[in-house]
């Protein structure tokens, strides 16, 4: 496909404040990490809520305690992830979290019961996934916040790097679709993407010694650019089974915050196990 500078243009300035907003959070301190994927994590419900309406209408008679409640129930899996630092003199916030959550698995069913016309399985079936594909990912990225900068760092530079560079490598010598799920990327872009992708992470990782081993970092920045990919094409078919070009507008020529975001939330678990299989 032919590079659109002014498509181009557009993208990269978003991106410099999304940057600018991301790296805030990420290195300030943990907190401001929490309150940062906080708001991400309940942007992407969102968004996965109304592409779900559409590729599922009776999902749009879900009652509210049950909209609403997933979300917190959700945040409440986030929190968890926190560990056991102190929030107040008497509880911790994975504590909070724990008993909050609780409730809500004892509260939602009857609330459900009590107020809905009947009771669709599927409807909870989709809302149960968005727990596992959302809370869950961004509750072990908290994880891993919590306990070592370095890896959410590298997950996210690496996912960076590789859809940057498969952007304007497949713009510019792309040739072969990768998918029909999205026709825009090509083979040579993708690969380009995660090539380039570890190969940077591997300079900095050389240069500046901060990171883990030049092995693990390399494999880190693979499995994050590789997981990461197929990400952004799961996102993709929900976005086709919708029938949307995008999930939301809150980024311009980036989409909505699981358009953001969609990488990150599938290369989180893959680094997570690797990260707990061989590095603890």
């Amino acid at each position: 496909m032919a590079f659109n500078w002014q498509t181009f243009r557009t993208r990269t300035g978003t991106a410099i404040i999304f940057a600018v907003v991301m790296l805030a959070g990420m290195l300030w301190n943990q907190w401001l990490f929490l309150m940062l994927f906080s708001i991400i994590h309940f942007g992407c419900w969102y968004e996965y809520q109304q592409l779900l309406e559409k590729i599922d209408p009776d999902y749009k008679q879900i009652t509210p305690f049950h909209r609403y409640g997933v979300m917190i129930a959700g945040w409440c899996i986030l929190l968890f992830f926190t560990g056991n630092d102190i929030f107040s003199d008497v509880l911790s916030l994975h504590a909070i979290a724990w008993w909050v959550g609780l409730v809500l698995i004892l509260v939602l069913p009857i609330m459900e019961l009590l107020f809905s016309r009947h009771i669709n399985l599927r409807n909870i079936r989709h809302s149960i996934l968005g727990l596992l594909y959302i809370s869950l990912s961004f509750g072990l990225l908290v994880q891993m916040r919590w306990e070592d900068l370095r890896l959410p760092i590298l997950i996210i530079f690496s996912i960076w790097i590789n859809d940057t560079m498969a952007y304007i490598v497949g713009s510019l010598i792309g040739k072969t679709p990768l998918s029909t799920i999205s026709p825009k990327k090509t083979w040579e872009g993708t690969i380009g993407g995660i090539m380039l992708s570890v190969l940077v992470m591997a300079i900095v990782v050389y240069t500046t010694n901060y990171f883990y081993s030049l092995t693990h970092s390399v494999i880190i920045a693979l499995i994050a650019a590789v997981a990461g990919t197929f990400g952004d094409l799961l996102e993709s078919k929900v976005k086709r089974m919708a029938n949307v070009k995008d999930s939301g507008s809150f980024m311009p020529g980036h989409g909505g915050f699981l358009d953001r975001f969609d990488s990150i939330l599938l290369a989180t678990p893959f680094v997570w196990i690797y990260v707990n299989l061989f590095l603890r």
